[in-house]
């Protein structure tokens, strides 16, 4: 049938939610990220810690499997005991895997659309800059938390289950320490990957770019620590905060880490960092001078 002789048709077919139209963005996001067999073997990758802690829950809990190993449930308490540090030990593995996933999928998040002038097309629609920006931070947020409370808590009731509601009622405050201190480098983590990826537009550099703040930023701050004998420079180590954040929620002590109130005031001011950076960006239209 000739061109000229088509109607217009209506769309028939089922609408999104308007709550819910965000979630566009990481379905057809994941689509691209899966391709790569090389993310879906780290990915992979990622479990291994939280399957090397199934298997020590379950040896504490197995006679059979301990006298095979010539151990006692005594000895293996005294070794590797299940409590605060050994789910701290755990969010600390898994928080390393999180910034190298977030270093892998991040920078390819905002860059294409921003280099292909893909901007306009999105928000040219019934779709908010704010729709795009959550919808952008839902990739990262998805992954990052399929490996790092998700896993966490599945072990921290696991433990519960086999050792009876005395240890969840004394051991609380671990599952807080897992669920916020993953929140709170999940949020970090992808705010920083997707200011970086909207301000440099090559992936290769953007990756880079994440790296340098990353490290440079750390020695920077450790150099200023030697230089004037204090722990100000710390703040400028995103390991040292998030391990400051991670210790007060664990209950535990660290001598090498900035208080806790310092740390978290300097994550807050790094999310509202790159929030306004992503709010700079993510615009319609490029105003040149």
């Amino acid at each position: 049938m000739a061109v000229y002789e088509q109607r217009y048709r209506r769309y028939a077919g089922a609408t999104t939610p308007e709550r819910w139209r965000f979630l566009i963005l990481p379905r057809y996001a994941y689509e691209v990220v899966f391709k790569s067999k090389l993310f879906v073997g780290f990915l992979a990758l990622c479990f291994a810690p939280p399957f090397a802690g199934l298997l020590i829950i379950y040896l504490h809990h197995n006679l059979s499997a301990l006298q095979l190993l010539r151990l006692s449930s005594v000895q293996l308490d005294q070794f590797l005991p299940i409590n605060a540090e050994f789910f701290y030990r755990g969010l600390n593995a898994q928080g390393a895997l999180g910034f190298l996933l977030a270093l892998f999928v991040g920078p390819a998040l905002i860059s294409p659309d921003l280099r292909n002038n893909g901007l306009p097309l999105y928000l040219s629609r019934p779709f908010s800059r704010t729709e795009y920006v959550l919808g952008k931070l839902s990739v990262l947020v998805i992954l990052l938390s399929a490996i790092t409370w998700v896993p966490g808590l599945l072990l921290f009731f696991l433990q519960g289950y086999l050792e009876g509601t005395g240890w969840l009622a004394k051991n609380y405050q671990a599952a807080v320490g897992i669920f916020l201190g993953s929140w709170a480098w999940i949020l970090f983590l992808s705010l920083f990957a997707l200011a970086v990826s909207a301000w440099v537009k090559w992936k290769p550099v953007a990756r880079i770019t994440m790296m340098i703040l990353f490290f440079v930023l750390a020695g920077f701050g450790q150099a200023l620590d030697a230089a004037l004998d204090t722990w100000w420079g710390q703040l400028l180590s995103s390991w040292h905060v998030i391990g400051a954040v991670w210790t007060s929620l664990f209950g535990l002590e660290r001598d090498n880490l900035p208080p806790a109130g310092a740390a978290w005031g300097a994550l807050a001011a790094g999310c509202a960092l790159f929030l306004w950076l992503l709010s700079r960006r993510i615009r319609a239209y490029e105003v040149v001078r």
